[in-house]
C-alpha cells in the first residue's frame, strides 16, 4: 500500500511538471497542493513521538487542504491504541469528505472503517 501511493505522488508530480508518466494512457487532474502522510518516525531532537509527528503531518494537510488538492494518507491512528486509531482516522475522513471534499487515497488497517465508503454520500 505505501509504496502504491508514493508511486502515486510521484505520477502525480510528474504529470503536473509536463514529463511523461509511466502508462500508456493518462489523464490527471491538475492539483493546487499535494499532501502526504506516509511512514513516520519519531523526531528526538524536538521531543515528539511518533504520533505526534503523525497528527502533525495531517493537521497542516487538513488546515490547507482545498477540494482541488490531493491528499494521500498512509495508516493514520497506527501509533496510539486500537479504539482511539480508529475514531481519529474515522473523523479525518469524514471531515475530508464533508468539508473539504479533497481527491483523497486513505488506507488503513482498520477492516471496520470499510463501511464508510458505504455510509458516506458520494
Amino acid at each position: 500500500k505505501s509504496t502504491y501511493m508514493r508511486q502515486l505522488a510521484l505520477v502525480t508530480v510528474m504529470s503536473q511538471i509536463g514529463c511523461f508518466v509511466p502508462a500508456t494512457e493518462a489523464v490527471l487532474p491538475v492539483f493546487d497542493q499535494i499532501f502526504t502522510r506516509i511512514g513516520a518516525a519519531d523526531d528526538l531532537i524536538s521531543g515528539q513521538s511518533t504520533f505526534m509527528v503523525e497528527m502533525l503531518e495531517a493537521k497542516n494537510a487538513i488546515a490547507n487542504a482545498s477540494e482541488r488538492s490531493l491528499i494521500l494518507f498512509d495508516e493514520i491512528g497506527r501509533g496510539t491504541s486500537t479504539y482511539d486509531g480508529m475514531a481519529l482516522a474515522q473523523a479525518i475522513i469524514e471531515h475530508i469528505h464533508d468539508q473539504i471534499g479533497a481527491k483523497t487515497l486513505f488506507s488503513t488497517h482498520y477492516h471496520e472503517l470499510t463501511v464508510l465508503e458505504e455510509s458516506l454520500d458520494q
